[in-house]
């Protein structure tokens, strides 16, 4: 089992152009997030000012601020880790990854499961609004620019090879922008893979592939747009369909359950947009229940 459990709040926007999903970490954690998997609150980052220009080198918006905010945020998940505890990181937008990521590459050779409804996978000429979050998993592959892919000159912070896409379901928007395709050493399942495999199988299909000797462990990332968007409306770029609450809930017990994750992050949760809360509540549900899961495995 994975644990003890430590709490760190990145409430980071800069990924984004729109605000809201910095107040991720204070809904969850008021929803007793903490208490219900027993983690110590490991404190809060102070995440830099945005601004509303792409930065003109990398045509991605806050640039700078991200790749000078990430060791920081790498710092604090590796003072987790090195207090022995599980880093449960709570954003912010999808760029936190770049600091989760990196703070596993200064350490060894880790996997990731990227449990996304979107691929996160454009290049900074495509995506329309120059949003790092829409970039994520191409930068910590090492695709993009270099000030983003080679941070402290570890490009890349986990090998494609080493990844694992699970669950999206963005095709039609990465062809209507001319997304740069996943690369083929990148192991791909999105969601139609999944239905047709069965969310254990799958899981387990993935599960396997990051377990292999060669890796040290790996990194959970999930992104609340996973969720079928009936029951996670609470994002702020939405694509119908997606994964029930037991589908996820199945995931992230087996992932859990494989005793080799050793930190999880959660993103993209908008407060602002969960009028009665309940996406919220679900989500708090679904991640307290795995981990309790995990503590009785």
């Amino acid at each position: 089992m994975p644990g003890p459990y430590a709490v760190l709040e990145a409430p980071s926007t800069p990924g984004l152009a729109t605000e809201g999903v910095e107040r991720l970490a204070g809904r969850l954690l008021g929803l007793g997030l903490a208490e219900r998997i027993h983690a110590r609150r490991a404190g809060r980052l102070a995440v830099p000012p945005k601004d509303p220009t792409p930065d003109p080198d990398t045509g991605v918006l806050n640039a700078t601020a991200i790749a000078a905010w990430s060791p920081k945020l790498a710092d604090a998940v590796e003072a987790v880790l090195d207090a022995g505890e599980f880093p449960v990181v709570l954003g912010g937008d999808c760029t936190i990854l770049v600091g989760s990521m990196l703070a596993l590459r200064r350490r060894g050779r880790y996997g990731l499961l990227f449990i996304d409804g979107n691929a996160d996978f454009f290049q900074p000429a495509a995506e329309p609004n120059g949003e790092g979050a829409s970039m994520d998993l191409a930068f910590v592959t090492g695709y993009g620019p270099s000030l983003l892919t080679d941070i402290e000159g570890r490009k890349p912070l986990v090998r494609p090879e080493d990844a694992v896409a699970f669950a999206y379901r963005d095709h039609k928007d990465q062809e209507e922008y001319g997304s740069q395709p996943l690369p083929a050493e990148l192991k791909a399942l999105d969601l139609p893979a999944v239905r047709a495999r069965g969310i254990e199988a799958a899981a387990g299909e993935a599960i396997d592939h990051l377990t292999r000797a060669e890796l040290d462990g790996f990194f959970i990332h999930l992104d609340a747009d996973c969720l079928d968007d009936a029951i996670m409306p609470a994002v702020d770029f939405r694509v119908p369909g997606g994964l029930s609450w037991d589908e996820l809930g199945a995931a992230l017990r087996i992932a859990l359950a494989s005793g080799k994750a050793v930190g999880l992050e959660i993103t993209i949760y908008n407060p602002r947009l969960d009028e009665d809360g309940s996406a919220g509540r679900g989500l708090a549900d679904v991640v307290a229940a795995a981990f309790g899961a995990a503590a009785r495995h």
